[in-house]
């Protein structure tokens, strides 16, 4: 399952296998309606266990409904084979919820998700199911003023520097996996490389789209993140176009976020919305978000970190009222101390991006910092 595109490759080599790489229930679906697949190769670092089944479901249940492109199809054949599928659905279910377990177990897929802060959903479910069941859509994770596991599992320890090496990657992975923050966040060329590195540890992969300039258009940033979750990415935090936004090209924004998270949702992957606040005026954070918001889009992020300013509490504040509970808030750029993550909390911040999470950390723990410089985020 690793190496779903490949897979697929090499099966259809086999004479009458028609195999289909399908990330996402709708390629499933189209898949078998339109292309008459008849193998599904689906790749451990793109979906999680719970959608992974919800993958193997749809392929199942969906009949083939237009002839394929090779040769010697016969509608009727197909017909026949769907019926034989169809008779043993419970026997091949089964058999896919047995390889996953054996995958999660081993560490190769993602368990199936929590709802309080999407990690495992074993962490913590006797804290989160009487809230869940009484409706609540989305729990926020707070920092407090004390301990370290609530700064660390909001934090997006976060590495975008044009000249980050390979071993500066791998150390941000390692202490990502040690200080057990939320994830890493690394330029696209990284993504697999952590993936790698963080598969299994309750450590996401986080990387960038636009970044840090949002001026591309919103096919090649659809792109962009589709590739970055191909590889193994988790959360995307895309740039939006801060161009038309102050042009009042509405459309253009609307659609510059839409084709992001078009992108990021059947995959269950989360989407943010950087703003770029030191750039906008108040009305046009408001926009921002508004249009954010109507996207579908998971957080509105304030700061790229290489932009003219970084995050202020002041902009966390307005941007939660506008967005609500229903979104997370994402403070970046330029937070390196423990006074500042709380400032951002206290404003309304759910997340935050920092290049000094060990530092901050350790601040809330009462430790000395080690010595070294920040990258700068």
């Amino acid at each position: 399952m690793a190496r779903a595109s490949g897979s697929a490759i090499a099966a259809n080599k086999v004479r009458g296998v028609r195999a289909a790489m399908c990330p996402t229930r709708t390629l499933a679906r189209y898949a078998r309606e339109h292309n008459g697949a008849n193998v599904l190769a689906l790749g451990s670092t793109l979906v999680s266990a719970d959608e992974a089944m919800a993958i193997v479901d749809t392929f199942l249940a969906t009949a083939i409904t237009e002839p394929p492109t090779c040769g010697g199809w016969q509608r009727s054949s197909a017909s026949k084979g769907h019926r034989r599928e169809r008779a043993g659905v419970a026997d091949i279910r089964r058999v896919v919820e047995l390889i996953l377990e054996e995958l999660v177990a081993a560490g190769a897929v993602a368990p199936a998700r929590c709802a309080c802060h999407g990690f495992t959903y074993e962490c913590c479910p006797d804290r989160v199911r009487g809230v869940l069941d009484a409706g609540a859509s989305r729990l926020g994770v707070h920092a407090s003023s004390g301990g370290d596991g609530g700064v660390a599992a909001m934090i997006d320890h976060t590495l975008l520097k044009a000249d980050a090496s390979a071993s500066e990657i791998d150390q941000l992975c390692r202490e990502a996996a040690e200080w057990r923050f939320a994830t890493v966040c690394v330029n696209p060329t990284w993504v697999a490389r952590a993936a790698r590195q963080l598969r299994g540890l309750g450590v996401g992969v986080c990387s960038v789209v636009g970044f840090p300039l949002g001026a591309t258009t919103p096919d090649v940033k659809q792109f962009e993140a589709r590739r970055a979750i191909f590889d193994g990415a988790g959360e995307i935090d895309m740039v939006l176009n801060v161009g038309a936004l102050r042009s009042g090209d509405v459309r253009l924004v609307a659609d510059d976020i839409g084709d992001v998270v078009a992108a990021c949702a059947p995959c269950g992957v989360v989407s943010k919305v950087i703003l770029e606040t030191a750039l906008l005026t108040d009305e046009e954070k408001v926009t921002a978000c508004t249009l954010a918001r109507a996207a579908g889009a998971d957080f509105v992020k304030t700061s790229t970190g290489f932009g003219p300013g970084g995050a202020t509490a002041a902009d966390v504040a307005l941007m939660r009222r506008v967005v609500g509970d229903a979104m997370g808030v994402k403070a970046s750029g330029g937070v390196r101390d423990l006074q500042q993550v709380q400032a951002m909390v206290a404003a309304g911040a759910t997340r935050i991006g920092a290049s000094a999470g060990v530092r901050i950390v350790r601040e809330s723990r009462g430790e000395a910092a080690a010595p070294g410089k920040a990258s700068g985020y």
